[in-house]
């Protein structure tokens, strides 16, 4: 019991140490956000996000409010900023230009044993506060899928996915300012 004890106060005399030392000095600071936005908010208050049409040769109808959704969700969740239409801080915009499916993982018997979904998204984001901050560009990403499924019996599922994925690629590049 005795040894437990020691033990305790041991660990805590450690975690006491390593906490002194962490600590800032000075004028120094550590600032931490847990969501990855890196936004002022005294310059940045408002964001106006466009619909995203579908413009891919496939077209999956519920993928366009799938993915708009997905978007505004997360800038809610993750910033302070106030969605708005017409004039704001911040302006995004852009239009879902792919939607393709693709063999992979051929067998010996020449069959694809799983197929790839890939939706690509083309974004303009627009910082009127601020030059050189501008991006125009395009984001993949993908899910496979084994092909004895039918793409009916997952395509919800596999959108869902890659447009979160999507999404987070898009709010690091943007307001994540990774």
């Amino acid at each position: 019991m005795a040894l437990n004890n020691i033990h305790c106060i041991r660990m805590l005399k450690s975690v006491l140490l390593a906490t002194a030392l962490l600590l800032p000095a000075g004028g120094c600071s550590i600032s931490y956000k847990l969501n990855g936005a890196s936004l002022d908010y005294s310059v940045y208050k408002t964001i106006h996000v466009s619909e995203f049409p579908i413009r891919a040769a496939l077209v999956y109808p519920p993928l366009q409010q799938m993915f708009e959704n997905e978007l505004l969700d997360y800038i809610t969740r993750n910033t302070r900023l106030r969605t708005v239409d017409g004039a704001s801080d911040l302006q995004i915009e852009g239009e879902i230009t792919g939607y393709s499916l693709s063999p992979q993982a051929v067998t010996e018997d020449a069959y694809a044993s799983k197929t790839r979904l890939t939706i690509t998204v083309r974004l303009k984001y627009i910082d009127t506060k601020q030059e050189g901050k501008d991006i125009d560009q395009s984001f993949s990403a993908y899910r496979d899928f084994d092909s004895s499924q039918m793409l009916n019996d997952v395509q919800d599922e596999l959108c869902q996915q890659i447009c979160k994925e999507l999404v987070d690629l898009i709010f690091n590049a943007t307001l994540g300012n990774w």
